[in-house]
């Protein structure tokens, strides 16, 4: 995986066990997106090993009121635990989660499933609002925001007016 460097995967030259604890991570979901690991998201944060081999994962939720929070901690340690891995997951919300964090590989898993995702650009869309958001579907740039929130916090609504479905746009922050 190209991109599966930093906040993607292990720094080069991690210890064995510390890849042993993303290639853990890598397979835990997130519950909302279940299509995208919380690798892929962006949200795990940092892997380090103390000097007895005991893991400690940081975690930056994608909202610091994210509801599925501790449904990840806790999916996160039996992912690490069933790898037979000594951790211990924290969530740390500072610096915040953006969109920016996302990977590479994980925008195409949302635009494979229908889900724009937001722009690489940074936070571009905060200050560009009229950003042309092209149908998932059909490619149509004639769409519009049917609602700020779509089928969760992170998302909202929008519709296509030429094939007329609507379609989830990963919101940038």
């Amino acid at each position: 995986m190209p991109d599966a460097v930093g906040c993607w995967g292990p720094e080069p030259g991690a210890d064995a066990v510390v890849r042993a604890a993303w290639d853990a991570l890598a397979g835990v979901m997130d519950p909302e997106i279940p299509v995208l690991s919380i690798v892929d998201l962006g949200i795990v944060r940092a892997v380090s090993a103390d000097t007895e081999g005991r893991l400690s994962v940081a975690l930056t939720p994608t909202y610091s009121g994210c509801p599925a929070t501790n449904v990840i901690v806790m999916e996160a340690e039996t992912a690490l635990a069933r790898a037979g891995l000594d951790a211990r997951v924290s969530v740390v919300i500072a610096p915040p989660w953006t969109t920016d964090w996302i990977s590479d590989a994980g925008r195409e898993k949302l635009a494979e499933v229908g889900i724009v995702p937001p722009p690489s650009s940074g936070k571009r869309s905060l200050t560009a609002p009229d950003e042309v958001i092209a149908c998932p579907r059909c490619g149509s740039e004639d769409t519009r925001q049917i609602s700020r929130f779509g089928s969760t916090a992170c998302k909202a609504l929008h519709a296509c007016n030429a094939c007329l479905e609507p379609f989830d746009v990963f919101k940038c922050h």
